[in-house]
């Protein structure tokens, strides 16, 4: 019988969960939810979907799925992930120093405000929707109120549309920490069903994606300006976190290390170190925290 995986109708969604199906053999049922659904009601759609039985398996953005875990399902594997850094589009070539003077840079989260902030604050920040065609329609629209000089995207969404010729800079994760789990993928299925989908599991995937979300939950950060990097290297895992002020005039970091066969919960070990730092060095002055997962 052949396995049924569910996703979302957009292009990004499709094209992750076409790379998917072709290494399980499955087929792509599209799932139908609002054009501007929350990200909550997006990965509940998927999950109804699953639990109705209409699919045996559901394809997420990692980055997008509720902290709280779901009753009777899974995150059953977590494949190789795609990169995780930002990246900006520029109309003409630019790069966020080469733009002129108050230009106008579209960014979808308070996080890439406080950063473009942070790097040239005398940038105009746009707040943009949308899919990732219709934010690079925004470079060099006609229409002023339109016009963007530039947008900040994510590297992985790109690549999975065949764009990286849009790219005009490539951010360092070092300097530019992302949204945790930027860049992965995670695979649920119904508890008992696990195994139909084991065979994508990439662990240095999971144990990364894990820990940067694990910072998430423990500051209770969900809409604060909150960047996390995690790197499996030479054995050692390494987390780094920052929290920005809105405006991107201050900010607080933390970065720890540690080998996780020293730990039971190598993620969430590592996790509580840094969130703990986080709040030492005073992030709930710089930003909303404390809300409770979701």
């Amino acid at each position: 019988m052949t396995l049924r995986l569910g996703t979302l109708g957009s292009a990004v969604a499709r094209a992750q969960a076409e790379a998917v199906a072709k290494r399980l053999g499955a087929e792509l049922v599209v799932v139908d939810t609002a054009r501007d659904a929350a990200d909550a009601d997006i990965a509940e759609a998927l999950r109804a979907a699953l639990r109705a039985g209409e699919v045996d398996a559901v394809v997420h953005a990692y980055a997008r799925l509720p902290l709280l875990p779901a009753d009777g399902l899974t995150i059953a594997a977590v494949p190789k992930r795609s990169d995780a850094r930002d990246v900006v589009c520029g109309a003409g070539g630019h790069d966020l120093d080469t733009l002129p003077a108050a230009a106008r840079v579209g960014a979808d989260s308070p996080r890439r405000r406080a950063q473009l902030l942070r790097r040239r604050p005398d940038l105009e920040v746009v707040d943009i929707r949308g899919d990732v065609e219709e934010r690079l329609a925004g470079i060099g629209a006609d229409d002023p109120e339109r016009r963007l000089d530039a947008v900040v995207l994510s590297a992985a969404g790109l690549e999975r549309l065949g764009r990286p010729d849009a790219v005009t800079e490539w951010l360092s994760l070092t300097s530019w920490p992302t949204t945790p789990a930027q860049g992965a993928l995670a695979i649920e299925t119904r508890t008992g069903d696990a195994r139909s989908v084991s065979k994508l599991e990439h662990k240095p995937s999971r144990l990364t994606a894990e820990a940067e979300r694990g910072v998430l939950a423990r500051l209770g950060a969900a809409s604060a300006p909150l960047g996390v990097s995690a790197l499996l290297e030479d054995g050692l895992l390494f987390l780094s976190a920052r929290v920005y002020a809105l405006d991107g005039s201050e900010h607080v970091t933390s970065s720890h290390a540690l080998y996780p066969e020293d730990s039971r919960d190598p993620a969430g070990e590592l996790a509580a170190r840094v969130a703990d730092e986080l709040l030492e060095a005073g992030a709930a002055g710089l930003a909303q925290l404390g809300g409770r997962p979701s």
